[in-house]
């Protein structure tokens, strides 16, 4: 029996050195392979060798791994799925925006991370241009045109259009046939920077769009302030539009809307010259009588009451007087010819003979 024993123990001595042969052999496997894949991560994290510029378009609502992916896809990374675990360790990739991207191969992460952070995306080349208070759709279109920045014709056809334009506070007016250019008015003058592929229908959007934002700067209450004055919208910004084309020194810009309303009172016609003006493609030096009754429902020499619509693009200060006209018992003006570009106010017209004989002498 003792000797059975001290045979058996050299096998079991045998045994467990291969036991643990086994397991070194594992762990050094285990080793290796940690190794590597550390090795791995970090080539994978290293930048890819430098190369041209790529640019890389990012739609709206792209998740961070997906842009990864798309990164590693244009040659800009090594890895997506490396790049996604940085974003975790470092816990970004939240805040990266949508947009068209300048990337090189042989940015870090750290750079690549940052710009897309910042929304650092191409810079497309712009216009800028400059629409003046008192312009007409026509006049738009010509200094437009003349810029090259659209096609006159189709502005134009664009700006009568009744169905392209969906703004609630103008879709009310398009159907209107008597309007010259549905669109004026509405076309808020200032000066506005776009995208130089801009189309017509982009430029016309863009501007409807600011008077939307321009009212907001108007006083508290002025919606009311139309019902007080017996008009909508349309026809505030068509009194502002008179003011706009006659007036030519703020302070009497109130003045004047208390003349037209104060002969719209009295049913006198306005009588304004910048109606009939309106008529022309080309502003005239003088109007004679036979302009003066040029048949349209723009002269307001030969119908009652305001034009069917805006003659030109108001500014705010013609707005708010249109808004808010001082209240006089004026009922008529004449401008000055001293070139202040001011008018004589008179009660009656006795008094605007006076004036007018006055002015004449200034010359």
């Amino acid at each position: 029996m003792m000797a059975e024993a001290l045979e058996q123990n050299p096998k079991k001595r045998s045994g467990w050195k291969t036991a643990l042969l086994v397991l070194l052999i594992l762990f050094l496997l285990g080793v290796t392979a940690a190794g590597g894949a550390a090795y791995y991560v970090y080539r994978s994290l290293q930048p890819v060798a430098a190369g041209e510029p790529v640019e890389v378009s990012i739609p709206p609502g792209t998740g961070s791994a997906a842009i990864a992916k798309l990164l590693e896809d244009r040659g800009i990374i090594k890895s997506g799925m490396t790049y996604s675990f940085y974003l975790k360790v470092k816990q970004e990739g939240g805040r990266f925006q949508a947009g068209d991207y300048q990337l090189a191969p042989g940015m870090t992460l750290a750079e690549i991370t940052d710009k897309l952070n910042r929304g650092d995306v191409i810079k497309e080349e712009m216009i800028r241009f400059t629409i003046p208070e008192g312009y007409t759709v026509l006049q738009i279109s010509e200094k437009l045109a003349a810029d090259g920045l659209v096609n006159k014709e189709s502005f134009l056809a664009l700006a009568n259009e009744s169905g392209k334009w969906t703004y609630p506070w103008i879709t009310g007016i398009l159907g209107n046939s008597n309007l010259r250019y549905r669109l004026e008015g509405y076309l808020f003058p200032e000066t506005y920077e776009m995208k130089k592929e801009s189309t017509e229908q982009a430029i016309l959007d863009r501007m409807l769009s600011e008077w939307e934002k321009k009212q907001k700067l108007l006083p508290q209450g002025w919606e009311a302030q139309m019902d007080k004055l017996g008009l909508d919208l349309h026809g505030i910004l068509t009194v502002a539009s008179l003011i706009e084309r006659e007036v030519a020194v703020d302070e009497e810009r109130a003045l004047v809307a208390g003349v037209i309303y104060n002969r719209l009172k009295q049913k006198m016609p306005l009588q304004i010259d910048a109606t009939v003006q309106y008529l022309f493609d080309k502003q005239k030096e003088r109007l004679f009588e036979k302009d003066l009754q040029t048949p349209s429902p723009y002269n307001t020499y030969l119908n009652p009451g305001i034009p069917p619509g805006p003659i030109a693009s108001p500014g705010l200060l013609s707005i708010k007087a249109a808004l808010y006209p001082e209240e006089t018992k004026y009922l008529f003006y004449v401008t000055k010819k001293d070139g202040s570009g001011g008018h004589l106010f008179a009660e009656t017209f006795e008094e605007h003979k006076k004036n007018n004989a006055a002015s004449k002498l200034e010359k």
